[in-house]
């Protein structure tokens, strides 16, 4: 608003505030000290002249943060001659003290016991020099020590926050790369998912298109299979997408072993040639493990059949391999393929996930010229 007038804020008031009271204190100091330490001082104008040379020492400490080495040297030098300023340099030293490095501070506070001696001779008729160099040089030290322990304290105080900033930003980042970890899993999981469906789908329409006949029961028949398939990979990208969207992702729902059956049977219902061969040990408790990648890389294997090599038979086969588990899948190589886009990355995903289980996965040619999808995965 135009006129409006700016307010200091609570930090500005704390800082006038202080300045005032570091301003005061030094001058009633310089008072109390003219007026009764002192057995000998300025008389007379000499007062007066002192009283305004203390008053504008004092005034000096409003710059002791900008610029404190200056001002509390400036202030040594009044000190010497101006006894109403024999406060004020021991403020100002206690400031240098408390910013600047502990050679600097014992530098000044040198000029302050030396200000010391030259108001002794000056004003000789005070204590001996012995004790007015005994006082000042503990008054020095004293302050000093405060000083420089003050900021010692400082520092360590920023040192450990600094530590506690930075962990909490590496627990941030750490957090930020599991979760950015975790998506790309989920990322993975809705490929093979969704191809899963997608290619069933594609499949049981490849098969309406082709057929010589068209009766009504199959054409219902292959309808609903097209719409449970289409269905089922809706639902499943639409929860995989949900989880996208989360702050904290969480895992979907891991397929394991005992799920390799109802795989088949949704292939076989669509048409597909599958056999099955499963010789694991009676309790595998591998479910969330390798019974995951290996359901993960049978889907996959399966899907890329039904693409690449439509109506061909595929065997399937998890056996026990030494201490792992071995998934063989091999089917007829052909000239003609289900024409369903792709990412064309199945097969490296694939490679990746066995590799992160610690295991490896091959695909090729055999030499009877059939395909063949060949996985081995420590059993864990």
């Amino acid at each position: 608003m135009a006129g409006a007038q700016t307010v200091p804020g609570s930090g500005t008031w704390h800082r006038i505030g202080a300045s005032a009271t570091v301003v005061l204190a030094s001058f009633a100091g310089g008072l109390e000290l003219l007026y009764a330490v002192l057995e000998t001082g300025p008389r007379g104008s000499w007062r007066a002249a002192d009283l305004v040379g203390g008053a504008l020492a004092c005034l000096a400490l409003l710059w002791r943060r900008r610029a404190p080495v200056v001002v509390a040297l400036s202030l040594a030098v009044a000190a010497s001659v101006v006894a109403s300023a024999g406060v004020a340099n021991m403020v100002a030293l206690y400031f240098v003290a408390r910013s600047r490095s502990l050679a600097v501070a014992v530098a000044v506070a040198v000029a302050d016991v030396a200000a010391g001696w030259v108001f002794w001779l000056v004003y000789p008729g005070n204590k001996g020099l012995g004790l007015t160099l005994i006082v000042n040089v503990a008054i020095a030290a004293a302050v000093t020590a405060w000083g420089a322990l003050l900021q010692s304290q400082s520092a360590l105080l920023g040192a450990y926050r600094e530590r506690a900033e930075r962990a909490e930003q590496e627990e941030a980042l750490r957090e930020e790369h599991i979760r950015a970890t975790e998506r790309t899993r989920i990322a993975r999981e809705m490929h093979d998912v969704v191809a899963h469906r997608i290619s069933l789908v594609a499949l049981h329409a490849g098969g309406l298109e082709v057929a010589p006949t068209h009766e009504a029961d199959g054409v219902r028949e292959a309808a609903a299979l097209i719409r449970t398939s289409a269905v089922l990979a809706l639902e499943e990208l639409r929860g995989a997408i949900g989880i996208l969207r989360e702050d904290e992702p969480r895992s979907l729902d891991q397929p394991g072993l005992d799920r390799l059956d109802g795989l088949v049977h949704d292939a076989r219902s669509a048409g597909q040639d599958v056999e099955l061969v499963v010789d694991l040990p009676a309790a595998p408790a591998t479910d969330g493990g390798v019974g995951r990648d290996v359901y993960r890389i049978v889907q996959e294997g399966l899907t890329n059949a039904r693409k690449h090599a439509p109506g061909e038979p595929v065997r399937v086969a998890v056996t026990r391999e030494n201490d792992g588990v071995e998934v063989v899948l091999v089917n007829p190589c052909v000239d003609r393929f289900l024409d369903v886009p792709g990412s064309g990355s199945g097969l490296i995903g694939l490679v990746e996930r066995a590799a992160l289980a610690g295991g490896t996965l091959r695909h090729g040619l055999t030499p009877t010229g059939d395909f063949e999808l060949r996985a081995t995965l420590p059993w864990r």
